[in-house]
């Protein structure tokens, strides 16, 4: 946590920076992972279309992100920084009981969205999200789920879906890995029979044919993904794995636009368009008070997600 403040506040260091001059991204987690990728995607598209003369990725791991969010509110009127946040955000908050929330923050924009699929290895017996729902209601406890992290998309997209077919979520097996990769193994493994997945992390193995896709959590069926949506095979769940930015505290509205500006303008740039595609992003942009109050509505939905799962 020391050495994470050190860094964002050296980031700083040199004079009075402005975020046209030199824009600073907290990335609040690990180099390599998903947030970190958004923020050097974000990096390069505004080094490349010159929107700001200078952009820094700093990274400040830990907590599901809370660690950085906890840093960040202390930031007050910081006005070169921008903190990349999500949906992941959401659920760890309400899992550690966070003293920051996003109400200490201010929302900028959300930029990208990724969705979660249910899979199965190639050779299990469930050929349908009927069949795999069916065994599940039947036995919740021997139905065993693996995704990531508690408090994670893949985890919170369990219990909603549980909650929607009529299984008490508190009886999902739901089998948490810190990694992707772990989770995949321990299901072709047999060591679980489902798992819940970014899309963008077995891609490659559906298409390669050694994992089945049973059910995408988009509102409807993505451009080029031949994955059937919950929603469209009667069971009333979908959730997004947004990415955004948000601002910290105590910062004036035209500094607010400011980084709307920036945000807008590098949304347009050749190599954002690119990294959507790229990462298989679905451009979801969203500013102002529509944002505000879609971040209110994915905190109180959170917030009945983990209640039922009893956490």
């Amino acid at each position: 946590v020391v050495a994470g403040l050190a860094l964002v506040n050296a980031a700083a260091s040199g004079g009075e920076a402005t975020a046209r001059s030199k824009l600073v991204l907290m990335a609040p987690a690990a180099p390599g992972g998903g947030w970190d990728g958004f923020a050097r995607e974000s990096q390069q598209a505004l080094k490349s279309g010159g929107v700001v003369n200078n952009a820094q990725v700093v990274n400040v791991p830990g907590a599901g992100g809370t660690i950085g969010l906890s840093q960040f509110v202390q930031m007050h009127g910081r006005h070169d920084m921008l903190m990349v946040t999500g949906g992941v955000m959401v659920g760890a908050i309400e899992l550690s009981d966070s003293e920051s929330t996003f109400d200490d923050i201010v929302p900028i924009a959300r930029l990208a969205d990724d969705f979660a699929v249910l899979v199965v290895p190639a050779k299990s017996e469930f050929k349908t999200l009927d069949d795999f729902v069916k065994r599940w209601k039947e036995n919740p406890g021997g139905t065993s789920i693996s995704g990531g992290s508690l408090g994670s998309i893949d985890h919170l997209l369990t219990g909603l879906v549980a909650q929607k077919v009529g299984i008490d979520p508190i009886e999902t097996n739901y089998i948490a890995y810190s990694g992707g990769g772990e989770a995949l193994t321990s299901m072709l493994s047999g060591t679980t029979v489902g798992g819940m997945s970014g899309y963008n992390e077995v891609a490659d193995q559906i298409e390669s044919g050694s994992l089945r896709a049973l059910a995408i959590s988009s509102e409807e069926r993505l451009p080029g993904v031949d994955i059937p949506t919950f929603k469209e095979q009667g069971v009333d769940a979908s959730m997004a794995n947004w990415r955004g930015v948000a601002a910290a505290p105590g910062i004036t509205e035209e500094q607010k636009q400011e980084f709307v500006d920036i945000v807008s303008e590098y949304r347009q740039t050749e190599h954002w368009q690119g990294a959507l595609e790229r990462n298989s992003w679905t451009d979801s942009f969203m500013t102002g008070d529509e944002f505000e109050e879609f971040i209110d509505s994915e905190v109180a939905v959170t917030k009945d997600i983990v209640e039922g799962l009893g956490l």
